[in-house]
């Protein structure tokens, strides 16, 4: 008998996951959950269909974190089958630009295809076109400890 793999059965192991429908995707987008970049590290590679950001994501799956303290990771989230990118909210000539990753929604089209939006604090958004759903979420770097020391917190 098989069985699904549970949350609790995750290791404190660099995460490297794909998601392909919305479901996976819902995984994706509590992992990268509060995630800060500069607007300079993100890319989009027409000719490759391939839009991608260098995240520093907070790490919600670790369960050490009253031993260790809060911590973040460096992350590659990459999405493929990219057909266009539109942007609301960001300046990319502010290359001092922070921004704040919320949440990956999925509006699915026709077919395969569909609008993968990457929501950000502040009315930012990141619209991607896409042909078909696929993305992928990779650990690049070692843990390190946030600036904050704590983890974040969303007023209610």
């Amino acid at each position: 008998m098989t069985e699904d793999a549970r949350f609790e059965d995750g290791r404190e192991a660099p995460l490297n996951l794909g998601a392909m429908d919305a479901e996976d995707l819902s995984v994706i987008s509590a992992l990268v959950q509060d995630a800060v970049f500069p607007v300079t590290e993100m890319t989009w590679r027409a000719s490759e269909r391939r839009f991608a950001l260098l995240l520093n994501r907070f790490r919600w799956e670790d369960k050490g974190r009253e031993r260790h303290g809060a911590e973040r990771v460096q992350s590659v989230l990459a999405v493929d089958n990219v057909l266009r990118v539109s942007s609301q909210g960001i300046s990319r000539d502010d290359k001092d630009m922070i921004l704040s990753l919320l949440a990956l929604t999925w509006m699915p089209g026709d077919d395969a295809e569909g609008v993968l939006e990457l929501v950000l604090a502040g009315d930012g958004a990141i619209r991607l076109t896409v042909e078909a759903l696929e993305v992928t979420l990779k650990d690049v770097t070692r843990p390190y400890r946030a600036r904050s020391k704590r983890e974040p917190g969303h007023p209610a």
